[in-house]
């Protein structure tokens, strides 16, 4: 007997990889580094919305350079927020 899969499950499958970008895969990829160190201090972990919200001014080759000084980095997290906003941590060491 030949049973019929509803088409739901067709459509999801096809959406998920239509919707696949560059630009969301890095997001993608950050989130996972990032919150590998948050959970385990635990910290919330950072959505895809929160980091789509962080990155969105940054241009995406900017997002390859990021990636790469991050992965060379001792510590990828620290590496990461300083890229983000190295004002914030430059202030503190003045303060010191």
């Amino acid at each position: 007997m030949y049973l019929m899969k509803h088409i739901g499950t067709h459509l999801k499958r096809s959406i998920s990889t239509a919707r696949t970008t560059e630009r969301g895969e890095l997001m993608k990829y950050f989130c996972e580094q990032l919150n590998r160190g948050r959970v385990r201090d635990g910290l919330p972990s950072i959505s895809m919305g929160r980091m789509g919200k962080l990155l969105e001014k940054i241009p995406t080759k900017d997002l390859y350079y990021i990636k790469r000084v991050c992965d060379d980095a001792e510590n990828f997290s620290k590496k990461f927020w300083y890229l983000l906003n190295p004002e914030k941590f430059e202030k503190k060491k003045k303060k010191d």
